[in-house]
């Protein structure tokens, strides 16, 4: 891992989400995995926007950029992604993320 990075204007190569976990929309992923520190692996991770499902892993992460909604499937809670958002996902947990513009976030996990 660099000492350091501009973690929000760094590129990050892009893939397509995997057609099953797709509800609309096309959208990419890329991550960009800046090393680890104890275990915990931490990186930079974008969306472009969509909406797709997901199945947690133990992780915290703060949003750089972009708009979106997290819903919990298993419970119905939700919460609204915007710059400055702090969020700990609990692994196993299930999510839908509606994505309204390119989204990163740094993320421990």
């Amino acid at each position: 891992m660099e000492r350091s990075v501009d973690a929000g204007s760094v590129e990050i190569p892009h893939e397509p989400v995997v057609a099953a976990d797709i509800v609309s929309g096309t959208p990419s992923v890329g991550v960009l995995e800046l090393g680890e520190l104890g275990g915990v692996e931490i990186g930079i991770w974008e969306i472009t926007p969509g909406v797709v499902t997901d199945v947690e892993a133990d992780e915290v992460f703060v949003v750089l950029a972009g708009e979106g909604t997290v819903r919990f499937t298993d419970t119905g809670e939700s919460i609204e992604l915007g710059p400055g958002t702090l969020v700990r996902l609990r692994e196993g947990e299930r999510t839908e993320w509606e994505i309204r513009s390119r989204l990163r976030k740094v993320y421990l996990a």
